[in-house]
């Protein structure tokens, strides 16, 4: 059985880690984080992923995954570090970089390396075999260099990894091959095999396409605020088409794929990706949308206490990437009119720049309940509880989930429909 070294232990490359160990490769994990090299080492995760922990204690007990924080001789080298954005919107590759430069000491003839991060088009002929060859090796002969873009779900990581279909794209059809292989090992789905070029593009063009389609759901709701129409049911009726599929609207696009592998394209061909560049700018603006109504909602109020639940840019994970509610409550923080309160069931403490509190402290008393993100937990809110907590019981829903109906004691808006959007009186009938 190979060896295979996994550089990065992040939300892809742990979980990685652990589906090659599981199937008996025998891995090393690389972070430059010692505490996640010494956690892991001891069989604990500090990522928040459904299934991970008891995987991870599992192949570590057994003697097939252990870290460290430097890379080691392998037969398969598998780079999975992160790809954030420049302040321009441009792909910063240093982590690939890195990576790459970390392993080369390491190489030896017929290796595979394997880069699973998110990158720009071009950035395996550009960047990553320049590097090796500039080390001493042919990348198209000595080394086996290859993409292989993970797509998998939070919360469904572990499974989607051995059962989504993978595509493999290599410097060389033999390098192609060689990847692809690695993988058929573990993926129960079909590995398709391509040039590198093309997996760097489909990987971008999948999560551009989700984007796009969100943004023309925010955009509709937008429109449906302007005109007092429901975007909901515009939505449920419009989808009732055979052909149509809208999203619904939210407050942004949030996580490290589909708020930042867009501009990976544009990049490359700003003049020609405008309709993607567009779409980005209008998922931008929903954070401010937001911000909008809630200064609407308490127009009325001298010092509006306001409970902002959920923090993660998706329900049920710990991942702020991105997210559009960290935004948001930071500029809700920054307006010194408001009260503000906030609560995240799935966040550590040390994980953002701000006090959380119980959800029961969040909404004690207060005049404006927010909803940022689709947590289980605030799918289940208890009607009750917020007529009994809040001094005025207002819900703005902006993940449209809750399942609160607007009634004489509780009113509820929706991000996609404002209709008879209201500025909060105090003189209201306060629930207690």
């Amino acid at each position: 059985m190979q060896k295979i070294c996994v550089v990065g232990l992040g939300y892809i490359g742990l979980p990685t880690a652990a589906v090659f160990a599981r199937a008996g490769f025998d891995i090393v994990g690389v972070d430059v984080n010692k505490q996640v090299v010494e956690r892991l080492n001891k069989g604990e995760v500090i990522i928040e992923e459904v299934g991970l922990p008891e995987v991870v204690k599992e192949v570590v007990a057994a003697g097939k995954l252990r870290a460290s924080v430097a890379p080691e001789a392998a037969d398969v080298f598998i780079i999975a570090v992160p790809t954030p954005i420049h302040e321009d919107c441009t792909a910063n590759v240093e982590y690939v970089k890195s990576a790459t430069k970390a392993v080369i000491p390491h190489l030896k003839e017929g290796n595979i390396i394997i880069v699973e991060s998110t990158i720009p088009p071009r950035t395996m002929d550009d960047i990553v075999a320049p590097l090796i060859r500039e080390a001493g090796f042919d990348p198209e002969k000595d080394v086996h260099i290859a993409h292989c873009p993970e797509r998998v779900l939070p919360g469904r990581i572990l499974i989607e990894l051995v059962e989504n279909t993978r595509i493999v794209g290599g410097l060389t059809p033999e390098a192609t091959k060689k990847a692809a292989d690695v993988y058929r090992q573990v993926v129960t789905g079909e590995v398709l095999e391509t040039e590198a070029v093309t997996a760097e593009m489909s990987k971008l063009m999948e999560n551009t396409f989700r984007d796009v389609n969100i943004a023309l759901a925010n955009e509709l709701a937008k429109i449906s605020a302007r005109l007092g129409v429901d975007a909901h049911k515009v939505i449920e009726l419009a989808n009732r088409h055979p052909r149509v599929n809208l999203h619904h609207p939210g407050p942004g696009v949030g996580g490290h794929c589909l708020a930042v592998d867009p501009y990976f394209i544009v990049e490359k061909a700003p003049q020609e990706a405008l309709m993607i560049q567009l779409s980005r700018d209008i998922n931008n603006s929903m954070p401010d949308f937001v911000i909008e109504q809630i200064i609407k909602l308490t127009a009325e109020l001298k010092e509006p206490k306001i409970a902002l639940c959920g923090l993660t840019y998706k329900g049920n994970i710990d991942d702020v990437r991105e997210s559009p509610a960290i935004e948001i409550v930071q500029k809700v923080l920054a307006n010194p009119r408001f009260d503000v309160r906030i609560h995240d069931p799935h966040i550590r403490a040390e994980q953002v720049p701000f006090e959380l509190v119980s959800f029961e402290e969040a909404v004690q008393g207060a005049n404006l309940a927010v909803i940022l993100t689709d947590h289980n937990e605030f799918k289940a809110l208890n009607k009750q509880t917020l007529l009994a907590q809040m001094e005025t019981p207002v819900v703005f829903d902006t993940k449209n989930c809750t399942g609160l109906e607007q009634e004489e004691s509780l009113t509820v808006h929706r991000i996609g429909d404002l209709t008879g959007l209201q500025a909060i009186s105090i003189s209201k009938p306060i629930n207690k």
